[in-house]
């Protein structure tokens, strides 16, 4: 049964601790009937909007509900790629949406820079003192992110940002995992239903090495390369002189091939980097997080980090 707005809005209090999965007998269909009148039970909000598929369905069923009461914002910074830009911006136009993009400075931030475990929440702390100026300016009742039920379980030290800004995450209140958004999008017509997950450029940087913009425009620059060389999923890591670069492990035997090989080699070093690796490992989502764990790989990830002193303080 749908629920009524004020129960559906009541529910939003916080993003739940990594348990059982809220609502765990409904399909997507029946979760992305609550996401939309939960979100019809406020007057006015403003989404955090990245282009990923996660805030592209919260943005979606808003700009349904609400019209031009919804308004995405996007943080334009140095670790977002301009293609990503592009891409939300097109898919955004595509069903009416209303954007406004804001700028953002974390570069400047020392601790942002420095790039310790933390960095997600110096840069989301940027992100939502924006976010919260803006909802301040048009009134908004609420400020909804993306994030999912499933994130809960990873070290995203962004979430206590979104904690103390109070940053609702209807999609992890109502259960979402990947697959539930991915259907939901779908049936919405939504260009990134399919689309690859594609975190910001300084995710590519390990914990310790400094964020710096030269860094991240390697990482864009080679990343571009590869995509025009036909490969749709991948991340180049960045280790200083050398580019490790992570592929399905589908994708493995043609960057082998001799020809393809090679212009790997020269677009990976066009974009400024002396050594060119491949992790025959294959992708990986997160696998920079594996460096947080250490010798306590077999941990959760909360626990390895409390034991390592590097875990946020409070809830993340």
């Amino acid at each position: 049964m749908t629920p009524s707005p004020l129960e559906s809005a009541a529910d939003l209090v916080a993003v739940r601790e990594p348990g059982a999965r809220p609502f765990p007998a409904l399909d997507w269909r029946a979760r992305l009937e609550r996401l939309r009148a939960t979100v019809a039970a406020f007057e006015r909000v403003v989404v955090a909007y990245s282009g990923g598929v996660d805030s592209s369905l919260v943005l979606r069923v808003a700009h349904e509900q609400l019209g031009e009461r919804a308004l995405g914002v996007i943080g334009r910074s140095d670790s977002y790629a301009v293609h990503e830009l592009e891409l939300a911006l097109a898919q955004a136009d595509a069903f009416g949406a209303r954007i406004e993009v804001v700028t953002t400075g974390e570069l400047s931030d020392p601790a942002f820079a420095a790039n310790d475990g933390n960095r997600c929440y110096h840069c989301k702390s940027e992100l939502y003192r924006e976010l919260d100026a803006v909802s301040r300016r048009i009134g908004a009742a609420a400020v909804l992110d993306g994030t999912l039920f499933d994130d809960l379980s990873d070290h995203r030290p962004g979430r206590r940002a979104a904690d103390e800004h109070d940053v609702r995450s209807p999609l992890a209140d109502l259960g979402f995992d990947k697959a539930d958004v991915r259907a939901a999008a779908a049936s919405l017509g939504l260009s990134s239903h399919d689309k690859p997950a594609s975190p910001c450029l300084a995710s590519r940087i390990p914990y310790g090495t400094p964020v710096t913009r030269e860094a991240l425009e390697r990482i864009e620059a080679a990343e571009t390369a590869l995509r025009a060389l036909g490969f749709a999923e991948l991340r180049v890591r960045h280790h200083g002189d050398t580019a490790r670069i992570e592929l399905p492990t589908g994708d493995l035997s043609r960057i082998l091939e001799p020809a393809v090989r090679a212009d790997v080699v020269s677009a990976v070093r066009r974009a400024g980097y002396l050594f060119v690796a491949l992790d025959l490992e294959g992708f990986r989502s997160g696998s920079l997080n594996r460096a947080l764990r250490g010798p306590q790989a077999g941990l959760g990830v909360a626990e390895s980090l409390q034991k390592s002193g590097t875990a946020p303080r409070g809830r993340w």
